[in-house]
């Protein structure tokens, strides 16, 4: 799964995806530690051009009549993407791409009290990144709706797969990360077959990625800091 990711700031978005500086949307610093329901940055495509928008890590459908949020719905399993409304629908007329660094995934791992001695169980932070720490896009549903003020709100989910390579190490899923040279063939309005898209999403998926220890303090909601990512030389 995906539950923590890093967001590039506004300069590295522009410059990577040659976003222009009047859609950028205010994201003018990065983010260490992005969870759902939260306000990120997303790609989309509008007509033939990138644009960046603000979007809520959280998919809501635009058919979405009940007061709450739907829930659960920050990852999308790619497996599953054709067998639920949900995601078929979107699969098919409504993808885009979420800009990152990279993300965070837990490991159990067995740790010792420094005052008991006792060995206990703990879940040890690992951020996952590309070799060259370029950023990369991950593949993602939207849907755009009126807010409460009837104002359009767009929302995402990132598509997920079974973990490969190292990352299988640390957890059985990961976000499905696309090379640059895929990134337009995804977003291609022409594509509306939500299996082919989705199918197309699954192979070419970026599985070259390294990872390392990061600090606990990941887990605290109130670190927002950049070495955050860094290798922690102390691992559990």
């Amino acid at each position: 799964m995906c539950g923590r990711y890093v967001i590039p700031d506004a300069a590295e978005i522009e410059r990577f995806w040659h976003v222009g500086r009047h859609n950028l949307a205010g994201f003018q610093k990065p983010l260490w530690k992005v969870a759902p329901t939260a306000t990120a940055p997303m790609l989309r495509l509008a007509g033939d051009k990138l644009e960046l928008v603000a979007a809520r890590w959280g998919f809501i459908p635009f058919w979405w009549k009940e007061e709450r949020p739907a829930r659960n719905t920050h990852n999308a399993r790619s497996e599953e993407a054709l067998k639920k409304a949900m995601w078929r629908i979107p699969a098919a007329k409504s993808r885009c791409l979420v800009p990152a660094m990279g993300w965070y995934e837990w490991k159990e791992v067995q740790q010792i009290d420094r005052l008991t001695g006792e060995v206990k169980k703990a879940k040890q932070p690992y951020f996952i990144r590309l070799p060259d720490r370029q950023p990369i896009a991950f593949a993602g549903l939207m849907s755009r709706r009126p807010d409460d003020e009837g104002k359009p709100q767009f929302t995402f989910t990132i598509l997920t797969r079974d973990a490969v390579g190292s990352v299988a190490e640390i957890d059985g899923r990961m976000p499905i990360a696309l090379p640059k040279d895929a990134e337009a063939a995804w977003l291609l309005s022409e594509l509306t077959d939500p299996e082919v898209a989705i199918e197309f999403a699954r192979k070419y998926a970026i599985t070259e990625l390294v990872q390392h220890p990061a600090d606990s303090r990941v887990d605290d909601a109130r670190n927002e800091r950049a070495d955050l990512i860094e290798p922690f030389p102390n691992p559990a």
